[in-house]
C-alpha cells in the first residue's frame, strides 16, 4: 500500500473521530445546566478547549493504533526496521501550532475573566460569611441575615466573601465561577443569575473534618418572590 493511501485512511479516521468527540462535548450535558450569565463564557471556553483536545487526541490515537495494526511485525520477519530521521519542518510545525493555540486560549480566557469580574450597574450587595462548617448571608440593604442565599433573577449581585477561621471557597456549580474566602481579607464575586430555581452552594476548598457537609441552599426567584421573602425575613428579625 502506498504512503498516500496510508495517509488518506489515517486522515479520514482522524476527521471522523474528531467530529464524533466534538459532537459529544457539544450535545451531551457533562456539566450542570448553566444558571448565570457568567457561565456562558465559561461553557464556551470549555467546549472550545475540549474540541481542540479532541482533534489532538484523535491524531495521536488513530496514528498509534493504525501503526500498531498495519505496520506490526509479521511472523518470520526478523529484519531490522528502516532507519527514520527527524523531519525539521514537522517538528517546527507541531511546536508552533500548540504555542499559537495556547496563546489564543490565554487571550480568550483573559477577556472572558475580565467580563466576569467587571462591575455591573445597580449591583445588589450580599455579604457572605463562611466558617467551619456553615454559610451566612447578610443583606445590608435590607438589614437582614439568613442561612439561605436568596437572589432575584437577572439582578447583578456583588458577593463580598469573608472567612472567620480558615480558607473556604464559594461555589455554586450552576454559576460556574468560584471565589476563595480568606481570613482577614474580603474578596468579591460577581454573579447575575438568569434561571429561577433551587441550587446549592458548596465549599470548594478543603477546610476541615466536615468540609463535605459545608453546603447551603441558594434560591433564585422572581423579583416579586424575592421582595416577599425580604418582607418575611424583616418581620422575623
Amino acid at each position: 500500500m502506498s504512503t498516500s493511501r496510508h495517509a488518506l485512511i489515517v486522515t479520514i479516521a482522524v476527521v471522523v473521530l474528531s467530529i464524533a468527540l466534538v459532537l459529544f462535548f457539544v450535545n451531551v450535558p457533562v456539566v450542570p445546566k448553566a444558571a448565570a450569565t457568567q457561565a456562558i463564557p465559561v461553557d464556551n471556553l470549555f467546549v472550545l478547549m475540549f474540541s481542540i483536545a479532541s482533534v489532538f487526541f484523535s491524531i495521536v490515537v488513530v496514528v498509534m493504533l493504525y501503526s500498531v495494526i498495519v505496520f506490526r511485525s509479521r511472523p518470520g520477519d526478523e529484519e531490522d526496521g528502516p532507519g527514520i530521521r527527524g523531519i525539521s519542518w514537522l517538528e517546527i510545525t507541531w511546536s508552533i501550532i500548540p504555542l499559537v493555540i495556547v496563546m489564543a486560549l490565554a487571550v480568550y480566557g483573559g477577556l472572558a475573566l475580565g467580563s466576569m469580574v467587571s462591575s455591573q450597574p445597580q449591583e445588589m450587595e450580599v455579604k457572605v460569611v463562611s466558617a467551619q462548617w456553615s454559610w451566612q448571608f447578610e443583606y445590608p440593604q435590607y438589614g437582614i441575615t439568613s442561612s439561605e442565599l436568596h437572589l432575584p433573577v437577572n439582578q447583578p449581585v456583588l458577593l463580598k466573601l469573608n472567612a472567620l477561621d480558615v480558607v473556604h471557597s464559594f461555589w455554586v456549580p450552576e454559576f460556574r465561577i468560584k471565589q476563595d474566602a480568606v481570613p482577614g481579607i474580603e474578596t468579591v464575586l460577581r454573579i447575575t443569575p438568569n434561571q429561577e430555581g433551587a441550587y446549592t452552594v458548596y465549599c470548594a476548598e478543603l477546610c476541615g473534618l466536615l468540609h463535605a457537609y459545608m453546603t447551603g441552599p441558594v434560591v433564585v426567584a422572581s423579583q416579586a418572590e424575592f421582595d416577599e421573602w425580604i418582607r418575611e425575613q424583616q418581620e422575623i428579625d
